[in-house]
């Protein structure tokens, strides 16, 4: 009884490799008679916004504690560069003031400032030097050693203190009809670095042929990077609402000579989507691809 049970099982399993054998040549068959078309579809994914811009209509770009090499005036930069791609990608009205440096008045109230100055710049006017307020945040700040420049994270650690300061920021807010103000720090630093790279490397042989191999090679680079914290703040009661940091780099041959304030743009080219998702909606574009 056992001998012919195998001999049965086995045949049946011989069946079924020859079937799917069939189907397997057969649907080779037809789509090698079809051809490889196919087609592209692009898609749109849809990105929630982070934060609920809703109860605002208009957003002030104040300006930035900005610290790293002197090459590029970040405060400057990063206010400009942020007004003009919320003017074209938001569906807030983008305050035109003059940008304040951030770093003096986080001095002014570390050393007690007087309270008879104004809390900020007129909309389209001079900011004059900045208050201390009345407020139990502003005597947190006061008598703390702010250091005299800022080049790397530590130096700016004692700044922060600032945006903790809600009856500064609730007046710069009454200041400017209560919009949804944007601030932080800006670190544009130099790097230099050294040590071992892989690249590809193209070779020919004797007949011709080309090969690409991987290689590693000394190299010493230079390069910036560039860590910004942005820091979302309501202009009706001071208070924080959101803040995010980001950190990017780019490295050059040593023999390379880019400006800084071309690379720094190079480098918020990155971080600018990420701004802007934490505002409005943002649309990720991609492609879906279909057989025909």
């Amino acid at each position: 009884m056992i001998g012919p049970l195998r001999k049965k099982n086995s045949a049946a399993s011989g069946m079924r490799r020859l079937a799917l054998a069939c189907a397997a040549a057969t649907l080779a068959a037809f789509a090698a008679a079809c051809g490889t078309d196919y087609f592209e579809i692009p898609i749109e994914t849809p990105i929630q916004p982070k934060l609920d811009v809703s109860p605002f209509q208009r957003v002030l770009v104040y300006g930035f504690v900005a610290g790293g090499t002197d090459d590029v005036d970040a405060n400057q930069e990063t206010v400009r560069l942020l007004r003009s791609q919320l003017r074209t990608k938001s569906s807030l009205r983008v305050i035109d003031a003059d940008v304040v440096p951030l770093i003096d008045v986080a001095r002014d109230q570390s050393q007690g400032g007087s309270n008879e100055d104004s809390a900020g710049p007129r909309e389209g006017g001079a900011p004059p030097r900045a208050s201390s307020g009345n407020g139990g945040s502003d005597r947190g700040a006061q008598g703390v050693t702010l250091p005299a420049t800022i080049k790397d994270e530590k130096d700016l650690e004692p700044y922060e203190r600032l945006f903790a300061n809600t009856a500064y920021w609730k007046r710069i807010g009454e200041e400017f009809q209560n919009p949804l103000i944007v601030t932080g720090t800006v670190l544009f630093m130099s790097r230099s670095t050294s040590g071992f790279v892989q690249r590809d490397q193209e070779t020919f042989d004797n007949l011709g042929r080309r090969r690409v191999m991987p290689m590693r090679t000394y190299m010493e680079r230079k390069g910036f990077v560039l860590r910004p914290k942005f820091v979302f703040i309501d202009g009706r009661t001071g208070a924080t609402m959101y803040s995010e940091s980001y950190r990017e780099e780019i490295l050059y041959n040593a023999q390379q000579n880019t400006p800084a304030l071309s690379s720094y743009f190079e480098l918020m080219d990155r971080l600018v989507p990420n701004f802007l998702s934490a505002l409005s909606s943002q649309k990720i574009r991609g492609t879906r691809v279909l057989l025909k």
